[in-house]
């Protein structure tokens, strides 16, 4: 499911302009971009998708601005939160992403709390560790799931109509971690239309096809 979510009144502005690029060619001019995230993973999957479009994407800890606060109660809040922190200590248009998994035999978690799913000093390592114990009992057939990206784009600190996109991402949990690339979750979450894990997928085809790059591909056709 792809979802796009916007200001139906929302006008063409000035920074549209020049996101969309004048030369003949059609390309994009090369635009700073803040990513409202220390997360290294995903800054490598948000350089890859934009870098061909002409965004320069600059992690926030290039102007030493510490995490945001997430103490909003669902994606949308905390990417906002992130988004607007970012923005503002940086003065630069800015991207903020929350994203997580979702598992039906969970009741839908760990969602919002999926980075620190297993507790202060979660890591990747823990938090599929401890998601493997809750479902140690549960059968094949009930350990649906899915990725949610929940994507934020800001022009400015108080941009009173961010961009807001949301790509799903639909799987189910393995008994045991499989493949060696991308991170967090992906070892153990199943992609059925490609018969194997995300872990497995190659880069190019896991930012095509990944709640996040679904995202993005709307946020490219807003922007």
């Amino acid at each position: 499911m792809l979802m796009l979510l916007f200001p139906p009144e929302r006008k063409s502005t000035a920074l549209d302009s020049r996101l969309r690029g004048n030369d003949e060619k059609g390309k994009l001019p090369m635009n700073k971009v803040v990513l409202a995230s220390s997360n290294s993973g995903k800054l490598e999957e948000f350089q890859q998708l934009l870098g061909n479009c002409g965004f320069e994407v600059l992690p926030q800890s290039d102007f030493n601005v510490p995490d945001a606060i997430e103490d909003g109660l669902s994606f949308v809040e905390n990417s906002i939160i992130k988004a607007r922190h970012a923005s503002r200590l940086t003065g630069l248009p800015a991207i903020a992403d929350d994203s997580g998994l979702e598992v039906d035999a969970l009741n839908g978690q760990p969602g919002i709390y999926s980075s620190r799913f297993s507790g202060e000093g979660a890591t990747d390592q823990r938090n599929n560790a401890k998601l493997l114990a809750e479902l140690k009992n549960t059968p094949e057939a009930e350990r649906t799931a899915r990725f949610q990206c929940l994507l934020v784009f800001l022009r400015h600190e108080t941009d009173p109509t961010p961009v807001i996109c949301q790509g799903t991402w639909d799987g189910r949990i393995l008994f045991e971690e499989q493949g060696e690339n991308g991170f967090g979750y992906d070892p153990l979450f199943w992609v059925p239309d490609q018969n194997c894990s995300s872990a497995e997928l190659a880069p190019e085809l896991k930012n095509q096809i990944s709640h996040r790059g679904k995202a993005m591909q709307l946020l490219l056709a807003r922007c």
